[in-house]
């Protein structure tokens, strides 16, 4: 299995991160991971260079990791500082060392090349820091399931009708368009639902009564994070899309950390302009959002056992796949990319381009 090594992955929310050796998975390699002295995350490869062990399973000296079969000890920054027994510590003698940076109570992590990485590329929205928006994060969502298809899930406004009828959808939007927007950074998939029944999300957190419009926006980020903009206005109001912040809006963000080819943790959380400060309602809304995220997990499982199984024909993709081909496409465009070294262009050419 290939991944895109080179971007910022969620290694996990910062109160998953203390003083004792943990070790983590990601991309299918093993981390440890534990806070300095200064409280800082640090993140090392999880496997002594001498015998293999990993060293999750030694110790900590101070700052540093001391391998637990033979006592080569490792500072923050991989390197090995002591070997017992001889003096001289060979150039071979370290273990890679992984960028971390922390931010809205969340630890990212850069699995490519540490020069590369750029703490300015990593997800924002300004709402994390808008004292008018709440911020909760929730919990930890465990998919048998391969991350590819997690990540069309979440691109997918029109599977909401049928594997969330009462609690994200209902019948009322089963044949209203999907539109979905490719030419940026971003893909974009979104559809409003007008003068409809509130959908179960909204009758009990909104409190919605009569016929509401709604809207989703799904708003992907390569590889994987997924932000949801859905919400819901009093039908009356006839709110245009630029003013949705008048109806009660939310953010439902999923960060997506692939373990392995068919194991995928989805940490999610959400940003709401309603109820702010109010735990109360960050409890009520975590046990819907559970409720929703656990009928995806069925689905999403149930896809993943049947593609291990022999295939009879090749699988169809209708209108609505828009947007995960799109996403399919420009996730093997970067893998590609980084399976090769672009030297620029030559000083002296031996061949002459017509195109």
């Amino acid at each position: 299995m290939e991944y895109v090594k080179n971007a910022w992955y969620v290694a996990g929310w910062a109160s998953e991160f203390g003083d004792d050796l943990r070790r983590i998975t990601i991309l299918e390699e093993n981390i440890v991971t534990f806070r300095n002295s200064g409280g800082n995350v640090i993140a090392l490869e999880d496997r002594c260079p001498h015998r293999q062990l990993p060293l999750s399973m030694g110790k900590r000296i101070g700052d540093d990791i001391q391998c637990g079969y033979h006592g080569m000890t490792f500072n923050c920054e991989g390197k090995c500082v002591r070997i017992p027994g001889q003096e001289n510590v060979p150039d071979s003698a370290f273990v890679d060392a992984y960028v971390i940076h922390e931010k809205h109570d969340i630890v990212w992590i850069w699995m490519g090349e540490p020069d590369r990485a750029d703490v300015s590329t990593i997800f924002d929205l300004p709402q994390f820091t808008d004292p008018k928006w709440h911020a909760h994060q929730g919990e930890l969502l465990h998919l048998q399931s391969h991350y590819l298809n997690v990540v069309e899930n979440l691109v997918d406004p029109a599977h909401v009708s049928f594997v969330h009828p009462t609690t994200l959808g209902n019948a009322a939007s089963e044949n209203v368009p999907v539109h979905v927007k490719t030419s940026g950074e971003e893909i974009i998939a979104w559809r409003w639902i007008r003068d409809s029944a509130p959908i179960g999300f909204f009758q009990k957190f909104g409190g919605f009564k009569g016929n509401v419009d709604r809207w989703h926006y799904y708003y992907l980020h390569l590889p994987c994070i997924a932000a949801i903009d859905f919400g819901s206005a009093d039908a009356d109001l006839k709110l245009p899309e630029e003013e949705r912040d008048k109806g009660v809006r939310i953010f439902a963000l999923h960060f997506l950390t692939p373990v392995s080819a068919e194991y995928t943790i989805d940490r999610w959380m959400h940003l709401r302009n309603a109820a702010v400060g109010d735990e109360a309602a960050s409890k009520q809304m975590d046990a819907m959002f559970k409720v929703a995220f656990n009928e995806d997990k069925v689905i999403l499982e149930a896809i993943q056992e049947e593609e291990n199984r022999p295939q009879k024909r090749r699988p169809i993709r209708i209108a609505i796949d828009k947007g995960p081909n799109v996403y399919r496409k420009r996730i093997r465009e970067l893998v590609e990319s980084e399976r090769t070294q672009d030297l620029g262009a030559p000083v002296k050419p031996t061949y002459v381009l017509h195109d």
